[in-house]
């Protein structure tokens, strides 16, 4: 099996990262630092990353959690900053975000050990639908909607078409409805900026076939088994 699929099979991060990681020098097999890619291993090596033993996580855990602003999505943070995975020291196996929220954004966020399940919900040619409900400054036009429906410049490159619904407009603010399946550095705040609008709050309600529904900020709860399976098929 190739290293980064190993460590995948750990929980530990996707492929992809795992990759990164590797480049990064931050694995050893058998005692042997590796930062080439292609790396075989078998059953009986003894893999590291960062100096601790990993092994295959035989039963996945997938767990829906509700962000509040003011957390980041890492597993630490230079700055001390509090950590979305510092809530889950205690749990019984390491657990890893799914994706990114940003220090400020709020809502539903995938933690889960399955590495496999994390490298699809990611991947691109997937294409996994991210709703979010965004409280934005001043009034919101029909025009304005159409733009953020066809896409926006964004470091000259056009957003993907977005569906964009305006749900309630208020004296000063708006509430939309905003889904995207684009994973670009705070995405939905910049898409508003190239329409004239600043986001004043922002919530994710929806991430692929699961919904954030009423579960209170910092609060957090095992996906059913329902739920995994929805997830599943929509992969």
């Amino acid at each position: 099996m190739r290293l980064q699929k190993y460590m995948a099979s750990c929980g530990v991060a996707s492929r992809r990262t795992a990759e990164k990681m590797i480049g990064e020098g931050r694995v050893a097999v058998n005692g042997r630092t590796v930062t080439e890619m292609g790396v075989q291993v078998e059953e009986g090596d003894e893999i590291r990353l960062d100096g601790q033993i990993i092994t295959p996580e035989p039963e996945k855990h997938y767990v829906l959690y509700h962000k509040p602003a003011g957390e980041v999505t890492t597993v630490s943070d230079p700055e001390g900053r509090t950590c979305v995975l510092d809530h889950f020291r205690d749990y019984p196996v390491r657990l890893y975000p799914v994706g990114r929220l940003d220090y400020d954004s709020e809502g539903l966020l995938l933690l889960t050990n399955d590495g496999a399940l994390t490298e699809r919900m990611l991947h691109p040619s997937h294409q996994v639908d991210k709703t979010y409900l965004a409280r934005v400054t001043g009034n919101v036009t029909p025009e304005e909607i159409r733009q953020l429906r066809q896409g926006v410049l964004l470091d000259d490159h056009r957003t993907a078409p977005a569906k964009a619904r305006l749900l309630r407009q208020e004296a000063f603010a708006a509430q939309v409805l905003v889904t995207i399946h684009e994973g670009r550095n705070r995405q939905v705040r910049r898409m508003f900026e190239q329409v004239g609008h600043q986001v004043l709050q922002l919530r994710r309600v929806k991430f692929g076939p699961l919904e954030l529904g009423d579960l209170p900020r910092g609060r957090w709860r095992e996906l059913t088994k329902e739920e995994i399976e929805k997830l599943t098929a929509y992969l």
